[in-house]
């Protein structure tokens, strides 16, 4: 059975399903960061929570389906926390900036989690690999972050580049994930220091990218990923067929 999608209405309380489906995410969370991802089963979490098994594999499928539960989660946070630093720069560097901080701040509680489970998400046919089908939603979400970043800034984009940098911007983030995973200065304090001067490097070529001769190494670039990267073929749309 699928994984069922009760996510809280914005316009109101939430129902008791949703609440239920919250109770269950929560106590896996924590399950998670106490015992350890593989060591925690679905009946563990279904007991902490207070449910039936049935009940808790009525809301999630498994305990990737949880994995998927926590991303979007985090990725719907973090499209509420970038509000005020896009809604008031427009300066691209900052912008992106703020948004890459905005991450880092929301993920500090989960940092040992995601340590633990690092080894799942890291093999490209995990359904836990930010690559994977299952991660659409979040990486959609997430990508979709950049596109406003990029839209709502003061730098001018190449019509046929407006795609691709999202993208690429997104893919940058991955990899400040990745550099966060295995950050173990205090506060995470480096991971900030790359996230500034990351952005500052990615608002200067988008900044060179403006001209002609330029447009075709970015699309390049895009495309060598596209190919090459694993997973990233069914994650991002095929270069070739763009307009």
């Amino acid at each position: 059975m699928p994984a069922k999608n009760d996510g809280p209405d914005e316009a109101g309380p939430q129902t008791k399903s949703e609440q239920t489906r919250a109770l269950i995410l929560e106590t896996a969370m924590r399950l998670f960061q106490e015992r350890g991802y593989d060591k925690t089963t679905m009946r563990a979490i279904a007991t902490e929570a207070g449910v039936s098994v049935g009940n808790a594999y009525y809301y999630f499928a498994g305990k990737e389906h949880l994995i998927q539960g926590f991303y979007d989660r985090i990725a719907a946070e973090h499209q509420v926390a970038v509000r005020e630093v896009l809604d008031r720069e427009t300066d691209l560097e900052a912008r992106l900036a703020g948004v890459l901080t905005a991450w880092l701040d929301i993920a500090r509680p989960y940092h040992e989690f995601a340590v633990q489970f690092f080894k799942n998400a890291a093999d490209p046919d995990s359904p836990l690999s930010p690559f994977s089908p299952e991660s659409s939603h979040a990486r959609e979400q997430a990508i979709r972050v950049h596109r406003e970043v990029l839209a709502g800034s003061k730098s001018k984009v190449a019509p046929e580049l407006r795609d691709v940098l999202p993208e690429l911007m997104w893919l940058s983030q991955m990899g400040l994930v990745l550099y966060w995973v295995f950050d173990r200065t205090e506060n995470r304090e480096r991971s900030y220091r790359l996230a500034r001067r990351g952005a500052r490097l990615t608002a200067r070529g988008v900044a060179l990218a403006r001209f002609r001769v330029l447009r075709p190494l970015v699309l390049e670039v895009h495309e060598l990923f596209t190919d090459f990267l694993p997973g990233m073929t069914k994650a991002l749309p095929d270069p070739g067929k763009r307009t």
